[in-house]
């Protein structure tokens, strides 16, 4: 009985989403025929052999043939089965559903400061259009206020958050020039909502009277889909109100221009209120929706599946019957075919900038030095003419022990930039370590590995690359950390331990001669006061700016950055300056252009 009842379910269901094309079935007979009457036509022994016979000499013949036109037919059948899309069961379709666009209008010429909404109209709108955006969160919503002209604050964005930042800024003290053209701000927020391609979008006008220029814009914006609002800022009384220039006038709330507005516009009217009810009552409180394709009957937000799909199943094993004879096989022979392997394509570097070449060739210098290869190293280095590029060409010079090349670059890295501290400590250690003679009794070791060469070349980009220095930072990440390590110690074999190689055989280290020793005191007082910095900046919630090398402050460098910090910290971060001077320019601008 369940079968039964599933059964009876299944056809009581079944129907078609695309039910005109089952006319395509009335042309089957008609193919049959026309296929049928073309075989007998094109078939030349028709009229020599007598039909029982011609059977069984066609190799075609007979009962093949029939097969072949009979799947023919049920393929076409099943064709315009699945594309008619029969359907039984019904299956959730989620509904495109887009929010409706708001734009508001604000007037700010001076009326807006008459306090007969205690404090002030400005105070209550501000308050006002905070709820407003808390409400229509994550919908669009865009900001235009106007004078004598109108201007935007803000375009259309789903981030209200972007439009609260200016609402304390908002005042009759940003507009270029005071009046009261209400015409101008809803002609220029409905551009605004025809820019963003939007058919359809609310336009709320917040003022307390309104010009027949206004009503004839709030005409063309509705015939362009938008529909105008007013929002009736003030009391019928009124009060008074001091203007931009001094004077003093009354204003008071004018309903019925503000209806006449509405009217023209196809939208709603409501004065302010207090408790919020004015939104309420215009419909704005909550983001509306255009909503399409949604039923009304019970079950609306589910559509009907279409099952079509299934078809194609017997439809691809009926496909089958028509290859040629091996063709098959041939196909899933394909399969067994071995992939390609991927193309990669080749590097070129024609298209780089200098700077970007240098940047390229310092990377794979440091490569090469994280990995030990100093030669290759040496290459890379080798050619760049910076400061940076020649002390980290005598850093691998140093690793291979050629310490008087090595003394020659930081000689020239010195002249390129005097004040680089790590080039100074690195050349004298170097100095001395060729200075040296070599240790007897140890042939494989490095004479002066420990002081000279490997402190020399320890901070060598490979260094630099656990995290203190960044790949943007590629004019000396070799000089950082440990390129500038004084040469006592044994550095070399921390530099070692990083890169997972063993330490090199090293001589009994000589004591330093006062120069050498003077020149590392000086290097690490300087990385040492660089670290205090970088601790404090942290401390006080800066982030650490890295430096590609140690370097001390002279008295000019700090005069000058401490009268750069004095007159930014007399810059005012004031919102509202920005948009007076933006508005003044643009209004500069249409006079000009006689807009």
């Amino acid at each position: 009985m369940a079968a039964e009842a599933r059964v009876s379910a299944f056809w009581n269901t079944l129907h078609f989403l695309r039910p005109h094309w089952l006319w395509a079935l009335l042309a089957l007979p008609v193919l049959a025929w026309w296929w049928r009457v073309q075989r007998h036509r094109l078939n030349a022994w028709q009229g020599h052999v007598d039909p029982h016979l011609l059977q069984h000499l066609l190799v075609r013949g007979g009962r093949s043939a029939r097969t072949g036109m009979v799947a023919a037919g049920l393929a076409y059948a099943l064709a315009v089965l699945a594309l008619a899309g029969p359907s039984w069961r019904q299956g959730e379709q989620p509904l495109w559903q887009a929010q409706r666009p708001l734009v508001l209008v604000l007037d700010l010429s001076s009326r807006i400061t008459t306090p007969d909404l205690p404090p002030s109209r400005l105070l209550q709108v501000r308050a006002k259009l905070a709820r407003l955006l808390d409400a229509r969160a994550g919908s669009p919503v865009a900001l235009v206020v106007y004078a004598d002209d109108a201007f935007t604050v803000a375009p259309l964005t789903d981030d209200a958050g972007n439009i609260r930042l200016y609402l304390d800024e908002l005042s009759p003290e940003i507009m270029p020039v005071d009046g009261q053209r209400a015409d101008r701000g809803i002609a220029r927020a409905a551009r605004l909502l025809s820019q963003a391609d939007f058919r359809n979008g609310d336009i709320l006008v917040l003022t307390d009277r309104a010009n027949s220029e206004a009503s004839m814009a709030a005409s063309e914006a509705r015939a362009e889909g938008y529909a105008v609002s007013v929002l009736g800022l003030g009391t019928s009384a009124g009060a008074a109100y001091r203007a931009t220039d001094g004077t003093i006038g009354h204003a008071a709330l004018d309903a019925s221009s503000l209806r006449a507005v509405v009217a023209a516009g196809g939208g709603r009217y409501e004065p302010a209120t207090a408790d919020g009810a004015d939104f309420a009552g215009l419909g704005i409180a909550s983001p509306a929706l255009d909503t399409v394709g949604v039923s009304t009957a019970p079950g609306g937000g589910k559509a009907w599946r279409d099952e079509g799909y299934w078809l194609l199943i017997p439809l691809m094993a009926l496909a089958l019957l028509w290859f040629r004879r091996g063709a098959a096989l041939v196909l899933v022979g394909a399969l067994w075919l071995p992939m390609a392997s991927p193309a990669r394509a080749a590097g070129i570097d024609w298209w780089q900038r200098s700077d970007q070449a240098t940047h390229a060739r310092l990377e794979k210098g440091a490569d090469a030095y994280r990995q030990g290869d100093y030669a290759s190293a040496e290459q890379a280095f080798a050619g760049i003419d910076t400061a940076e590029g020649q002390y980290n060409l005598g850093n691998a010079l140093a690793k291979q022990q050629r310490y008087d090349d090595a003394v020659a670059a930081y000689d020239r890295a010195l002249r390129l930039q005097p004040s680089m501290a790590d080039a100074v400590a690195n050349r004298a250690a170097v100095d001395a370590a060729r200075k040296r003679p070599p240790s007897p009794g140890d042939g494989q070791g490095k004479p002066g590995s420990q002081g000279s060469g490997d402190q020399a070349s320890s901070g060598a980009k490979g260094d630099a690359s656990d995290g203190k220095e960044s790949g943007q930072q590629q004019r000396a990440s070799p000089s950082s950390q440990d390129a500038s390590t004084p040469p006592s110690g044994n550095p070399g074999q921390a530099q070692a331990g990083k890169n997972n190689a063993p330490p090199p055989r090293t001589p009994p280290k000589p004591s330093p001669d006062p120069a050498t020793q003077a020149a590392a005191d000086a290097a690490q007082r300087e990385r040492m006061r660089a670290a205090i910095g970088e601790q404090d900046g942290q401390r006080a919630g800066k982030p650490p700016q890295d430096a590609p090398a140690v370097q001390a402050e002279t008295a000019e460098q700090r005069e000058r950055r401490q009268a750069v910090d004095a007159w930014l910290k007399r810059v005012p971060d004031e919102p509202g300056s920005l948009l007076k001077a933006k508005f003044r320019l643009e209004h500069d601008r249409r006079q000009r252009e006689g807009q």
